[in-house]
């Protein structure tokens, strides 16, 4: 599956943290960064990792921005990832006991400040995709990319919950979803929970509540595309 996977990051003014991202990659893998930096992000990608690597340079939403580095990605797979993660050790041999699925995600684990979130994110996740619903973390997720070709991709309209919306959306129409506990990915900076933890979980809850009510009854689309202040400050 390695031969076939490509990883794809969304990244703003990653230089403090891209070089851990970068040395988790196995260098056989290709990596396709879209990047919207004003720091050193894209110059430390190209030093630190100049084989099998792409830097595509946008301004674009975070839907956009995964949308244009599957379209530049080679891979039959398509792992959705973000720089400010590690993966677990292992990562990239287990994956490939998923490569029979339609789609696969695994667990985000916070920092220890935030183990209790951890816990309670993990454990819905899991219900969730035992009622049906997967709760996928864009930071942890592959696809086979004819799958997100036959879906039209993400709906680029959407400026948050984007990475939800489409797992719910691929489950809504039969597609094999598999969630990976041994695929996990480990969060080295929690700046948006340190704006708010419970907000930010009671946010993602309601939010995929009204994505998935919405695949299967008309709601107003207004709802889902404003943000809900989660943001609340410009994006990184």
């Amino acid at each position: 599956m390695l031969d076939v996977l490509s990883v794809i990051i969304p990244t703003r003014n990653e230089a403090a943290l891209i070089g851990a991202f970068l040395a988790d990659l196995p260098e056989r893998l290709e990596l396709v960064v879209v990047d919207a930096s004003d720091d050193d992000t894209p110059a430390i990608i190209e030093r630190l990792r100049p084989r099998n690597t792409q830097v595509i340079r946008s301004p674009a939403g975070i839907a956009e921005a995964r949308e244009i580095g599957a379209a530049a990605a080679r891979g039959d797979w398509l792992l959705f990832s973000d720089a400010d993660v590690r993966f677990a050790p292992g990562y990239f041999d287990r994956i490939q006991r998923y490569a029979a699925a339609d789609a696969v995600y695994g667990p985000k684990y916070a920092t220890t400040a935030y183990r209790w979130y951890s816990h309670a994110f993990t454990r819905g996740q899991r219900l969730a995709h035992m009622l049906g619903l997967p709760a996928a973390s864009g930071s942890n997720m592959a696809v086979r990319r004819r799958i997100l070709d036959a879906v039209g991709g993400f709906r680029r309209d959407l400026p948050v919950n984007e990475d939800s919306e489409l797992f719910l959306r691929l489950a809504h129409r039969g597609y094999r979803i598999v969630f990976a506990p041994d695929l996990a990915v480990h969060s080295l900076d929690d700046r948006r929970l340190r704006r708010g933890a419970a907000r930010k979980l009671l946010h993602s809850t309601a939010r995929c509540a009204l994505i998935a009510l919405g695949l299967r009854m008309p709601l107003p689309q207004r709802l889902l595309r404003h943000d809900w202040g989660y943001w609340g400050a410009p994006r990184r």
